[in-house]
């Protein structure tokens, strides 16, 4: 505590009211804008405290590496695409490893290379990618996990996008149509290109099935945590303390969970009037993982942080996206099937969306980034009035302490013993309902739920 190396270049400052918290996060502070940058602070538990002594300066570099780096793993991963794609293909598999042809052509083998193959090489292909996208986000230096797993998010989503569903598509049809692109004119390459996505359809089923089916069960079984809980309880368990760490479920990765969904929804939208083969799969896979992860989440998972929504706007973006992308390629595709007049009366679809889109970015995204002072002056009064004896100087004196400093006491914050008791902040252990504290009647909504504080770089 001593040493001045130790000391940050930012700082959590508590404000006695959410009108002061309010109006110094969003205002500017001085008239150099680059001296008191203020922003609203991340819940105490959603503190990622390894990026806070990272200076303000290497921030803007540390995101340009990050963005090139981005841009040539997505570029190369396409390499790894093209090859799944070939499994797809018995003909070119059968030419360039002539050796091949008797056991490829049993019934039985041959129908498991065209029907699950492609789609199990192209997971296997993508199993470390969240971690990877993940560990690039921390690199960038944000500080605080939900920040983390949007900014991941964002990544896995346009990772999957550009190579998932376009790269199936662009190389899938250049490696199956790679004559007919040579010995044809320029002008009906396009032609081609729009025939190919009907033709992934069937790709794009056995994906869904394989990742998203199989996705879900294995939510269900959690053959993973099984395993490593027993690795742990024979190798690592020493105390009561080491087994409820063992035991502990974590939580559900939105990170790497919502991208996938996006995913689907994507190819929902753009399938749904080139292939409606396709919208059945993706349909049962929507009905289940609703009934699982309403589960998980409820029951299973522990809640590591409260973000007040702010993954929703990212999610809205990549919805508006998703109508967008498949608005065009229904463009293209009627347009390569010889109904050139009706493109022009769909142009007004991709403008309207995009319309809607700027509708509600201005109309209700200010909601997620900022506070009303009404409304925070009205939750002041409410507080004044029925919590009197509310010690507000007590409970900030620890809550943004680094937790090197805290003690192991997991819930410190929670109050079990007393049926009637609300909890200051949001638990951090899934409890039974029998012992969850219950909400008061008085409106849990304008309870002190999180501390009102600004972060200072």
């Amino acid at each position: 505590m001593k040493d001045p190396k130790s000391i940050m270049p930012a700082a959590f400052v508590s404000f006695r009211s959410r009108w002061g918290a309010a109006v110094a996060a969003q205002t500017q502070q001085t008239s150099n804008p680059t001296v008191w940058l203020t922003e609203w602070a991340p819940e105490p538990r959603d503190v990622y405290w390894n990026n806070l002594s990272i200076p303000f300066v290497s921030l803007t570099v540390r995101r340009l590496i990050i963005g090139v780096a981005f841009f040539f793993l997505n570029f190369f991963y396409v390499i790894p695409i093209a090859f799944v794609q070939t499994l797809a293909n018995l003909e070119g598999i059968e030419k360039a490893l002539p050796f091949l042809e008797p056991f490829i052509e049993t019934p039985s083998i041959k129908s498991f290379i065209q029907g699950f193959l492609p789609g199990l090489a192209l997971k296997i292909f993508l199993i470390l990618l969240p971690t990877i996208l993940m560990f690039m986000s921390q690199f960038e230096g944000l500080v605080s996990q939900s920040s983390l797993e949007r900014r991941t998010a964002s990544k896995y989503f346009i990772f999957l996008f550009f190579n998932v569903f376009l790269g199936s598509i662009v190389t899938g049809s250049a490696l199956e149509q790679l004559n007919t692109y040579l010995h044809q004119s320029a002008n009906d390459i396009p032609r081609v290109i729009g025939v190919a996505i009907p033709m992934k359809a069937t790709f794009f089923i056995t994906y869904v099935m394989v990742d998203g089916w199989t996705g879900v069960a294995l939510e269900v079984l959690r053959l993973r945590a099984f395993i490593m809980f027993h690795l742990k309880n024979f190798f690592l368990v020493k105390t009561e303390k080491d087994r409820e760490e063992a035991m502990d479920p974590g939580s559900i990765c939105l990170y790497w969970s919502e991208p996938r969904i996006q995913l689907y929804f994507l190819l929902g939208l753009v399938y749904a009037v080139v292939t409606p083969l396709l919208l059945p799969f993706i349909l049962v896979f929507f009905a289940l993982a609703y009934v699982v992860y309403r589960h998980q989440i409820i029951n299973v998972y522990n809640q590591r942080y409260e973000s007040g929504a702010q993954f929703w706007p990212n999610v809205h973006l990549r919805i508006i996206t998703a109508l967008i992308v498949s608005q065009l390629l229904l463009l293209g595709l009627l347009s390569t099937k010889g109904l050139e007049e009706a493109t022009p009366a769909l142009l007004v679809l991709p403008v309207l969306t995009i319309w809607f889109h700027k509708y509600c970015k201005h109309r209700y995204e200010p909601a997620f980034v900022r506070n009303p002072l009404q409304e925070v002056m009205r939750k002041d009064t409410l507080e004044r009035a029925r919590e009197r004896n509310f010690d507000l100087k007590a409970y900030l004196a620890d809550a943004y302490l680094h937790p090197v400093f805290k003690s192991n006491e997991v819930d410190k914050f929670y109050v079990a013993d007393d049926p009637g008791a609300v909890e200051v902040i949001v638990p951090t252990k899934r409890r039974s309902r029998r012992i969850t504290p219950v909400q008061s009647e008085d409106g849990g909504s304008d309870r002190l739920s999180v501390m009102e504080s600004v972060q200072e770089r």
